[in-house]
């Protein structure tokens, strides 16, 4: 069975001092994400910036969807405003591009999976919101993020007892996962269930939606990343596989 898997663009904005394509737009997708995604039978296609209507129709030929990491939400996006808009103004464009495909993915009964960025976005297309700055938000002994390191570092995550998550990894309590985010989920979305909190902090750092009608699995972490210190993370693949079994599933209804 062959499956079209979505996967939400990255944006790049016009800047002229840009040698290739200065004055234009960019949709993209990140090399380790398509690598990661791409099995056999599985093709990833990137969602293109369309008008609304040619959006839905692409979306429509999709099994399921990724939500790539990136830029910040904008606070606007989740009711708040920007503690500092110089630095964290977030990318309001991309949120809103985004939640339209949120929207018709629950719509259409068209499985999910967030990640860091695509979680956080998850999160607040169903109501939540997120710290805009971790490290100045909350007290914390974790590392969540590096800027000179970025996927060279982790931390732990505690497994939520009776979860999908403690399935997938085999009733396993504790995983080590990659981390390179600055933000975190504040208030948990609508109907989503805390499957993973960093150890230290409590920070959730995945959750999902699962039911006869919905499939959201949504993870803080980079798994696309793991290879860069894959022998110190637990398997990021259970996740993808996971995902990939409810899509072929769901296209069999």
């Amino acid at each position: 069975m062959s499956l079209n898997i979505g996967v939400s663009s990255c944006f790049m904005y016009p800047d002229p001092s840009r040698v290739v394509f200065g004055h234009k737009s960019l949709c993209y997708l990140e090399k380790d994400m398509a690598r990661y995604l791409s099995k056999d039978g599985v093709l990833p296609l990137l969602i293109p910036d369309l008008e609304e209507q040619r959006l839905l129709e692409f979306l429509s030929d999709m099994d399921g969807i990724v939500l790539q990491g990136g830029s910040d939400l904008a606070p606007e996006s989740y009711g708040e405003t920007p503690i500092d808009p110089k630095k964290w103004p977030g990318d309001r464009y991309r949120d809103l591009y985004e939640f339209k495909i949120v929207d018709f993915a629950i719509k259409n009964h068209i499985p999910l999976y967030g990640i860091c960025r695509g979680f956080q976005v998850i999160n607040c297309f169903l109501g939540g919101s997120l710290y805009q700055d971790l490290p100045s938000q909350i007290e914390s002994t974790t590392l969540h993020r590096d800027a000179e390191k970025y996927d060279h570092i982790k931390h732990r995550v505690k497994v939520i007892p009776g979860t999908h998550l403690e399935k997938m990894y085999a009733g396993k309590k504790v995983l080590d996962v990659n981390t390179v985010h600055h933000q975190g989920v504040k208030t948990l979305g609508q109907n989503l269930e805390i499957e993973a909190l960093s150890t230290e902090d409590d920070i959730i750092e995945a959750f999902t939606r699962i039911d006869d009608q919905s499939y959201i699995l949504g993870v803080q972490w980079h798994p696309e990343f793991s290879h860069t210190i894959g022998d110190q993370l637990d398997n990021p693949d259970l996740l993808l596989e996971h995902f990939y079994e409810r899509v072929k599933e769901q296209k069999c209804k």
